[in-house]
């Protein structure tokens, strides 16, 4: 597998993160992305590919590295996939935000919440008080210990992956560490 060896993940995946997949799987794939970012979309596709093919053996984690610079939006959206998590519908709002990235507004973000199912008084709330804007920032402070300047930015197993992000590539390279 193409590693940077000397760049590590800090910190390791743990149970504040949101995972898809067995804790036990071989395989732990990590990716900082943001919602607004075209490539970490197409990451987002080509990670569900692969979960269908390496099943129970992928676990997926995934951290928000937005940046808000490239992309005026992108924190919301990162801040309204957070407040989502926090009732239990993080990937369906995750799913939602990557499906609509060219509309991540503050009112298309309140139409999303409604249309996964959200508390809106909650979610409203959260948002008007960017009660999760600390954790977003958590993550962009984890991607730079980590030594991550872009996204989509992925990890294996704790280690900094460098190779081609094309899912052949992926497949292949996932595969030869289960």
């Amino acid at each position: 597998m193409t590693t940077a060896a000397s760049i590590l993940l800090t910190p390791p995946v743990t149970s504040r993160d949101h995972v898809r997949g067995s804790g036990n799987a071989a395989v732990t794939l990590v990716v900082y992305g943001g919602y607004a970012c075209p490539q970490c979309r197409e990451i987002r596709f080509i990670v569900n590919r692969l979960h269908s093919i390496l099943g129970d053996q992928l676990r997926y984690a995934f951290r928000n590295f937005p940046k808000s610079i490239l992309h005026p939006n992108s924190h919301g959206a990162a801040e309204a996939a957070e407040a989502a998590g926090a009732q239990n519908k993080f990937w369906e709002m995750h799913d939602f935000l990557y499906d609509r990235q060219l509309a991540l507004s503050d009112k298309h973000l309140k139409f999303y919440a409604t249309q996964v199912g959200l508390d809106m008084a909650r979610f409203n709330r959260d948002m008007m008080q960017h009660t999760y804007a600390a954790r977003v920032c958590e993550d962009i402070l984890s991607a730079r210990k980590s030594g991550v300047g872009v996204a989509p930015a992925l990890f294996v197993n704790d280690s900094r992956y460098v190779g081609s992000c094309d899912f052949e590539t992926l497949v292949s390279q996932l595969g030869k560490t289960t």
